[in-house]
């Protein structure tokens, strides 16, 4: 499994949409405004589907703005979680990839740092 991409969450993730910068992302068009949709999995396999657009901001350049509104209310995702995402090789198809969205929390548990599954 290999990691495409991995961030702590902000409020602005929560709130207006996960930004992927375009240089964590293999071959980003280059064609601002085109919207797409990302199938991914869960860590149950559960799918979900994230609309996605390409935007341009002048200090990081084209980046992918992902919409999961309705994710971030299921998993109850709070700023600082690290959400990351993985490309896997599909068992069972022989080809193609999953894509993988993992997020993680932070709990302090008997004076100790660890990271839980959201």
């Amino acid at each position: 499994m290999a990691m495409v991409f991995s961030k702590f969450l902000t409020a602005d993730d929560i709130e207006n949409g996960l930004s992927i910068p375009g240089c964590s992302l293999a071959q980003l068009p280059d064609q601002e405004g085109l919207t797409m949709s990302m199938q991914v999995h869960d860590r149950n396999g559960q799918a979900w589907t994230f609309s996605c657009t390409i935007k341009r901001n002048d200090s990081v350049g084209h980046f992918l703005s992902v919409g999961w509104n309705k994710f971030v209310r299921e998993r109850d995702l709070r700023v600082d979680d690290k959400v990351t995402i993985h490309e896997e090789a599909m068992k069972k198809q022989g080809s193609g990839t999953w894509i993988k969205v993992e997020v993680k929390r932070k709990i302090r548990l008997f004076g100790e740092d660890i990271w839980a599954d959201v």
